[in-house]
C-alpha cells in the first residue's frame, strides 16, 4: 500500500511521502479545482489509516473522501514538504 513511496527517488530527492487525507483534500481544493497538477479523475490513496486493513482515499472526481481496504486499486500522488 505505501511501501513503494518510501523508497522512491525522483529529481534527486528521496523524501517523498504519501499525503494525509487532509493534505489530499487541500490538493483537490487548491490545485485540482483550479486546473493545476494534472490529476486523473480517479480515487487517490492517502497515508491516513482507519485500521490495519483500511485506509482513506480522496475522490478527485467530485471531491469526497471515503475509506476502503488497502488492497483496493487507487492512484497515488507522492508529495514533498517544502
Amino acid at each position: 500500500w505505501t511501501r513503494g513511496i518510501r523508497k522512491w527517488h525522483y529529481s534527486g530527492f528521496d523524501d517523498w511521502f504519501l499525503p494525509s487525507k487532509d493534505e489530499l483534500n487541500l490538493m483537490f481544493t487548491n490545485l485540482h479545482c483550479n486546473g493545476v497538477g494534472n490529476f486523473s479523475a480517479a480515487y487517490y490513496w492517502s497515508s491516513s489509516e482507519v485500521n490495519a486493513t483500511n485506509a482513506w482515499q480522496m475522490d478527485f472526481i467530485v471531491g469526497g473522501q471515503c475509506y476502503t481496504t488497502k488492497n483496493e486499486v487507487c492512484c497515488v500522488r507522492a508529495i514533498r514538504a517544502f
